[in-house]
C-alpha cells in the first residue's frame, strides 16, 4: 500500500491522497479540507482524524501546527424514523 492510500478519516473513507488533492487545489484550512473531502464529517465528527488533517495542512502549507485553526464543529445529526415525528402531538 502506498502512503497516499492510507485512510485518514475512517468514518468517511477519506485517504491522504484525497486530502492532498484538496490542498493542491487551494484548500489551506482544515475547514476547507473538511468541506471538499468530507473528512471529519463522519460519526466521530473529526475526533479521530482532525489532528492528522491539521498536521497534513500544516506540513503542506508551511505553517506551524499552532497556526492551524481547528475546524468548526456542529452537533451530530442522526436520522429518525418518520413514524416518531408522526406520533408527536401538539
Amino acid at each position: 500500500m502506498e502512503a497516499e492510500e492510507v485512510i485518514i478519516c475512517r468514518c468517511e473513507d477519506v485517504t491522504l491522497k484525497d486530502i492532498l488533492k484538496v490542498i493542491a487545489e487551494g484548500g489551506t484550512t482544515v475547514n476547507e479540507v473538511k468541506r471538499f473531502s468530507r473528512a471529519g464529517m463522519g460519526l466521530c465528527q473529526g475526533k479521530i482524524c482532525c489532528r492528522l488533517i491539521s498536521q497534513v495542512v500544516a506540513a503542506r502549507t508551511g505553517r506551524s501546527l499552532a497556526r492551524i485553526e481547528p475546524p468548526t464543529s456542529r452537533p451530530p445529526v442522526r436520522p429518525i424514523p418518520i413514524g416518531i415525528m408522526a406520533d408527536l402531538t401538539e
